[in-house]
């Protein structure tokens, strides 16, 4: 048992800052379409889940009511996104309007198009290794079984 947590350490400690350069680098393609990441991150959680209220996107960020608030404000202002009331009217849904979809699209365009060139700059048994971890790694993200 001692050995296995000292191998996931291990592993850890050298695989934490790849993953973390790496998705620094994907998220600053971004910023040449006039979004940030952060706001990138929020009109994917938003086209994923339209009508998303802002608590529910406060809550998957972790960012406060206020800060959320902030932030919807400056993609409404920029006409990525609305807000809208649904039948309860206590609820307000957030939307991505057509332009926030289209810049949307290009986000990923262009982090999946940066990603893509450099896979290509690396071996076909490299880009197998990566294929295979792909699983893996995707099961890091489950949520902890209690």
């Amino acid at each position: 048992m001692v050995k296995v947590l000292n191998e996931s350490l291990a592993l850890a400690n050298e695989l934490r800052p790849v993953l973390l350069r790496i998705s620094r680098l994907v998220r600053r393609e971004s910023q040449e379409l006039g979004v940030t990441a952060g706001q990138a991150t929020l009109l994917s959680l938003i086209g994923a889940q339209p009508g998303i209220s802002a608590r529910e996107l406060g809550d998957a960020e972790r960012i406060s009511a206020p800060g959320m608030s902030a932030h919807l404000e400056r993609l409404e202002a920029s006409g990525l996104i609305v807000r809208e009331r649904g039948s309860d009217r206590r609820r307000v849904g957030v939307t991505l309007t057509a332009e926030g979809a289209r810049v949307l699209r290009s986000v990923r365009r262009k982090r999946t198009a940066w990603l893509a060139e450099r896979l290509n700059e690396l071996t076909a048994e490299e880009r197998e290794a990566i294929e295979a971890a792909i699983a893996p790694l995707a099961r890091l993200l489950e949520p902890e079984q209690s």
